[in-house]
């Protein structure tokens, strides 16, 4: 079974995903995979000619760099998804391959509803925090200001519009234990399979 796990920037997708890891779950990082290709000679070359030198440092992309342009440019960051999402979903296919022996995996995937992922799931689960919450998360863990915060919120969906596609809810807001809400979601994911 797949599992697709969701939730916006700094809800806290990595802490949920790290207590199915200890729970023995296969777990599959979306992002810090994509991050792997944007090292491919092509896509390197695809991104050069759309952008220019600006986004590198060196022969290497500058991540920082390209953020900027992508999170403020809706079409800059369609271009981006159209290179690294086929290439995302290709690789997580090839990793459930090699799990088939597992009773569930988890995607983990910022933009699972955005990009049309979840249909390939079984089951999805979404992080829910308060937005004020998340975004001094990401200003501590990313050491970035909170505009540049807020233009990435922009290009997610709405965290309402993930929970009602939702087939479970894991709140994240520093008041609920986040742990015993995973545990009971894996419960249940084990008996439906059995």
């Amino acid at each position: 079974m797949k599992i697709g796990l969701t939730g916006n920037i700094g809800s806290g997708k990595s802490t949920v995903a790290r207590v199915f890891n200890i729970l023995g779950v296969p777990v599959y990082h979306s992002d810090e995979r994509a991050k792997g290709f944007l090292h491919y000679k092509g896509v390197k070359g695809r991104l050069m000619s759309r952008f220019g030198p600006v986004i590198f440092e060196g022969t290497e992309i500058d991540r920082r760099k390209l953020a900027g342009i992508v999170f403020n440019d809706k079409e800059s960051l369609g271009f981006l998804n159209s290179l690294i999402h086929p290439l995302v979903r290709r690789d997580f296919e090839e990793w459930c391959a090699e799990k088939n022996g597992e009773p569930y995996v988890v995607q983990e995937a910022a933009i699972l509803f955005e990009s049309g992922l979840y249909k390939l799931f079984d089951k999805t689960i979404v992080i829910a925090c308060p937005e004020e919450i998340a975004v001094r998360r990401v200003m501590e863990r990313d050491h970035v200001r909170e505009e540049e915060v807020r233009a990435r919120m922009k290009n997610q969906r709405g965290q309402e519009g993930k929970m009602k596609l939702a087939d479970y809810i894991v709140v994240n807001d520093n008041a609920k234990m986040v742990i015993p809400q995973v545990l009971k979601i894996h419960k249940e994911l084990i008996l439906l399979i059995k």
